[in-house]
């Protein structure tokens, strides 16, 4: 198939395609006698792992590392379980990150219960000084 069909099937970009392939996540495809790519049902199942992959916010690195072991499959699956319990960690401490910001929200949004003039709003004031942001 061409680049437009597997972009059709994945729902990637042909350009998405393209850049996976100098990343070196999608081996490149043979060429037709007329010099375009022909993908075949491997590059379109990489794609769909990548997709997934990427879904769950794995970054690129670490989808060579796991393409890497799918590719040697006798080898063992520690480097996956290290990867993916390092992401897991990385998830948590954005979680905890983000419910930080979210008290710092609310607790700013807390500020102003009215519907003031701007000049008098609390939350512009707070915003305005130097330590505006931290509670």
């Amino acid at each position: 198939m061409r680049i437009g069909e597997l972009a059709g099937q994945t729902g990637y970009t042909a350009e998405a395609i393209r850049y996976y392939e100098r990343a070196g996540l999608l081996p490149k495809p043979a060429r037709t006698a007329s010099n375009y790519r022909q993908y075949g049902p491997q590059h379109l199942e990489r794609l769909q792992f990548i997709r997934h992959c990427r879904a769950l916010g794995i970054a690129l690195d670490a989808i060579r590392t796991l393409l890497a072991a799918r590719d040697a499959p006798e080898q063992s699956c520690g480097t996956v379980n290290a990867m993916l319990d390092q992401h897991i960690a990385q998830v948590g401490q954005r979680i905890a990150e983000l419910r930080a910001l979210q008290q710092q929200l609310t607790h700013l949004r807390g500020l102003c219960g009215q519907d003031l003039p701007a000049r008098d709003c609390a939350i512009l004031h707070r915003l305005s000084e130097k330590n505006g942001c931290q509670t």
